[in-house]
């Protein structure tokens, strides 16, 4: 695991926007699987950015959302195809025929998980998968205490609904039941990992899943078995590891 600690948001998102920015000019038909969350809506801004100022192509990229809510559709604001739309696909040139959606419309939910693996293989697999982390040390949808789901699949979000879906609008009285999630196994099988993190609600999580061992009770802690996992923190988020031994990370 290597180890990034920025001063504030703003600088985790120009560094996050820069390494994906690195990957794409030495790979540009990369393939990226893409989050969703606060974490990461700086990161996207950046990445704009540099297409706007600096010319960073994105038209050959290939990229893949995360998760989806079940009964959501893209055009919905609830939905995180809907946020993704509004915070990265209408700010760059990535082609639309490039962008794979998990469809939380779907009649067949299981039919649609095994057709979104199918084409993450068809594809070669993922190059880069970016992340955020949830205040439980969830990923994805991969809740806390349970057995690790290998590939892309359905699941119960159960009491954990709310805390496990904040990208959704609380407008209203809606709570989603289940979603459909990229498994731990395929987010593994990617050739990088980047996850971020930030701000004070994270540190707890974030110093769990850094200085304990792997721990089903904390999914991001797997990703340390990662060869190629880097998280990049705020000083917020990683006040949990003041004073703590960080030589073996940075």
């Amino acid at each position: 695991m290597k180890l990034v600690i920025l001063e504030d948001f703003e600088a985790l998102s120009r560094k996050a926007a820069l390494m994906v920015a690195g990957r794409i000019v030495v790979q540009p038909r990369a393939v990226i699987g893409l989050a969703t969350g606060d974490s990461v809506i700086g990161m996207y801004s950046e990445l704009a950015r540099l297409q706007d100022d600096y010319g960073l192509d994105l038209s050959q990229v290939t990229g893949f959302n995360l998760d989806e809510i079940c009964g959501l559709g893209p055009s919905d604001p609830r939905s995180y195809g809907h946020h993704l739309q509004e915070n990265l696909f209408d700010k760059v040139n990535l082609a639309a025929a490039r962008i794979h959606m998990l469809d939380g419309m779907a009649p067949d939910p299981h039919a649609e998980c095994i057709r979104f693996e199918d084409t993450i293989r068809e594809v070669g697999g993922i190059d880069l998968q970016i992340l955020g982390v949830g205040r439980t040390g969830h990923i994805a949808f991969e809740r806390p205490g349970r057995s690790f789901q290998v590939r892309t699949g359905v699941l119960d979000l159960g009491d954990d609904a709310m805390e496990l879906s904040s990208p959704i609008h609380r407008e209203d009285s809606f709570t989603p039941q289940r979603a459909l999630s990229v498994g731990i196994g395929t987010i593994m099988n990617a050739g990088e990992v980047l996850l971020l993190a930030s701000g004070a609600g994270k540190a707890e999580v974030v110093a769990a899943s850094v200085l304990s061992p792997l721990d089903p009770s904390i999914p991001v802690s797997i990703l340390k078995l990662h060869p190629r996992f880097t998280l990049v923190l705020d000083r917020a988020a990683a006040r949990g590891l003041e004073g703590k031994d960080l030589t073996p990370y940075i």
